[in-house]
């Protein structure tokens, strides 16, 4: 091991690490901040006692601005130029640049950097070290030498015949310019280049659509694309980042690594461990184009599951000592990886008991509970119902009636049902919601529990691991929250009278059979052992919602409810969600648009009616008016001819008549002498 490391570097180190926000380069930082710088040796030189102040000190780029400055990074730069991102490398005792799955702007800047550090060695303060973060898909096509054998594995010995994937040109181009750099003056900048198989763990990255897939138990199958028999490279990305920490302190020769698992792992064996341990347990190999139509895959996370290559990182395994987070790989480590991946996205179940006397609104409450949280609804008749369905479907697809156990169980479910007038005794009723509330649906994102156990027996019994040990308690399927709605007899009674007999008709909600159901309620809580005792006994406490009559829509109770339970622990909605979302908003909107533009065009109608009517009254008066006008003038034309034939027409016929006799010079003044010396008004 000694010829191939060098001694430990100065145990304080400042880190540069870019886009420190996202999924790589953040878990690479987080391990990095906690841990010694020289830990990773010390396992080999026990006698070197480490100080445990000093640490790695963490700075970086981030891709956007948060409120928040992460937990792990000393230092933060948003939107930098060269000439301050360069102060920072110069600052910077190892430098660290993630490309596996970022943009063209990470490896154009990943480019430069090295570039800019290599040109301006002599101005150093001191040795500096630059890391890039690749990934194996720079070897997708390598070839093995000997054609005729297929099934082997490459290291990192074969670095020099690799042959990048046509998507990945400029990793592969990078990667050769960074070791190329490190050989002009390895004393003063060493470089390296990690080629990281597909990563996963912490919350997962290209495997987190089928994590995903399998959580929601949306799909009855996980898909598997293509025939599921590629080999696929992987590492967890502590393991990782354990491999960046030993390049760091140990400074070894080989300018290349890989970074991948032990694990010989096809994409198949992962779907399939995924699915079995989160998921519905099923798989189905779809066409392997069918994963270009899956919007939540980006194309280097395309890339990367179809990729077919066995690998091996010789080097680490053979000279250093790391400690492995998943060695064996995925598979092997599945349960652990899960694990994880719940915590690191804060997928906790949510398990919720509702009880209440008959007619409270139990089971419309708990629907709104389910639908807020992404919760199952168990119900006592329905859950019956569906173990019902799904032993006979079981018992009458086995050709050979080789599943005696369920065909079995299932006469012994209807022989009980028939001697009991349909109703099953409380021992298989408690055993099918125990059956159900262990499933996987329930115990990975919780139930709500409809009206059941109404006892404190029925709760002892429903909750214990198992019927011979009913004192040891199957915690995974104890409710953590327990409400009991209640109401008036009053109100109940008055509700149940309510409703429509379509919903009564024989039916426990029937009068006669509802008030036996309210007085054995009533009775049962008032005596010693109670349900809600059971629950307080182990510190799960109830919360008392009174129903009134003013809130119908539940919403006074959805408020207690989610303040008591507090956020979603589920995923939000999914694009699948989203795009019904967007297509029903879309569809409202067009509705509304239409019921706008149909008002409009009523309103319009209206006006234009309104404005006729309005023109035709304005003309019938302005015809009136004329009409009135006219008549006027004509009275007026007549008093004026009469009052001229009456009072000038006889004098001026005379005058007339004596100017033709006479014949005067001047007419005129002849005609106006006569009239005013005939004036009858001057005599």
């Amino acid at each position: 091991m000694a010829g191939d490391t060098e001694k430990l570097l100065d145990p304080s180190k400042r880190v540069f690490i870019n886009n420190v926000d996202k999924y790589t380069s953040k878990y690479i930082a987080e391990f990095l901040s906690s841990r010694v710088a020289g830990a990773s040796q010390l396992e080999d030189e026990e006698e070197i006692e480490p100080s445990p102040n000093i640490t790695f000190q963490i700075v970086g780029t981030v891709s956007c601005k948060t409120k928040e400055k992460s937990s792990f990074a000393v230092e933060e730069y948003t939107n930098v130029t060269r000439e301050e991102l360069f102060r920072h490398l110069m600052k910077s005792d190892v430098i660290v640049y993630n490309i596996y799955n970022e943009n063209a702007d990470q490896i154009e800047e990943a480019t430069w950097a090295v570039s800019a550090l290599h040109k301006d060695i002599d101005a150093f303060p001191g040795p500096k070290m630059f890391i890039l973060i690749s990934s194996v898909m720079t070897w997708a096509l390598i070839k093995t030498l000997d054609p005729g054998v297929t099934e082997v594995s490459f290291t990192e010995e074969d670095y020099r015949r690799r042959k990048a994937h046509h998507n990945f040109k400029t990793h592969i181009a990078l990667e050769k310019l960074v070791v190329k750099l490190g050989k002009t003056n390895q004393s003063r900048f060493s470089t390296y280049v990690v080629a990281s198989g597909l990563q996963y763990g912490m919350g997962e990255q290209a495997f987190h659509f089928f994590f995903k897939t399998s959580w929601l138990g949306e799909e009855p199958e996980v898909p598997i694309f293509g025939d599921g028999s590629n080999v696929i490279p992987a590492v967890h990305i502590c393991d990782l980042a354990g491999i960046v920490q030993n390049v760091i302190e140990r400074n070894p020769k080989l300018p290349y690594f890989l970074a991948v698992d032990e694990s010989q792992n096809t994409i198949g064996d992962i779907i399939s461990a995924i699915a079995s341990v989160l998921g519905p347990g099923k798989t189905k190999n779809v066409p392997k184009e069918d994963v270009y139509l899956t919007e939540e895959l980006t194309q280097a996370e395309i890339d990367h599951l179809l990729i077919n290559l066995r690998m091996e990182a010789t080097f680490f395994t053979d000279n250093f000592r790391i400690n492995w987070v998943s060695k064996k790989g995925i598979v092997e480590n599945i349960d652990q990886v899960v694990e994880e991946y719940k915590l690191t996205r804060g997928l906790l179940p949510v398990r919720i008991c509702v009880l209440g006397p008959p007619a409270v609104g139990k089971s419309t409450v708990a629907e709104k509970i389910c639908k807020h949280y992404k919760l199952h609804h168990v119900k006592v008749k329905e859950t019956i119902a569906e173990t019902l369905a799904n032993l006979e479907s079981r018992v009458s697809t086995e050709e050979s009636n080789e599943d005696d156990e369920s065909q079995e169980l299932l006469e012994t479910l209807k022989m009980n049902m028939e001697e009991n007038k349909g109703w099953l005794d409380e021992s298989y009723v408690i055993q099918i919601l125990k059956d159900k509330l262990k499933t996987k649906p329930c115990r990975s994102q919780g139930f709500v529990l409809d009206g059941f156990p109404k006892t404190y027996e029925q709760a002892k019994e429903l909750f214990a691991e198992d019927k011979a040990t009913d004192e040891r308690l199957n915690v995974s399927i104890i409710p953590e929250f327990v409400f009991t709605l209640d109401a008036t007899d009053e109100f109940l009674k008055e509700r149940v009278l309510n409703l429509p007999e379509s919903e009564v008709h024989e039916t426990s909600y029937a009068f006669n059979r509802f008030l036996p159901r309210l007085a054995a309620f009533r009775k049962n809580c008032s005596e010693d052992e109670i349900v809600l005792n059971y629950f307080d006994e182990l510190e799960i406490h109830n919360e008392n919602i009174e129903i009134f009559p003013d809130d119908s829509e539940n919403v006074l109770v959805m408020e207690k409810v989610l303040e008591r339970v507090g956020k979603v622990r589920n995923y939000g909605p999914t694009l699948k969600h989203l795009e019904e979302e967007r297509r029903q908003a879309e569809i409202r909107l067009r509705e509304e648009e239409e019921a706008r533009q149909a008002e409009d065009k009523r309103r319009e109608e209206e006006e234009e009616e309104h404005r006729a009517q309005c023109w035709e009254e304005w003309n019938r008066c302005l015809h009136d008016v004329k009409q009135q006008e006219e008549e006027l003038l004509m009275r007026e034309e007549e008093f004026a001819r009469q009052y001229l034939m009456d009072t000038v027409m006889p004098v001026l016929s005379q005058g007339l008549n004596e100017l033709c006799r006479i014949r005067p010079d001047d007419a005129l003044d002849f005609l106006a002498e006569y009239l005013l010396s005939n004036d009858p008004e001057m005599d």
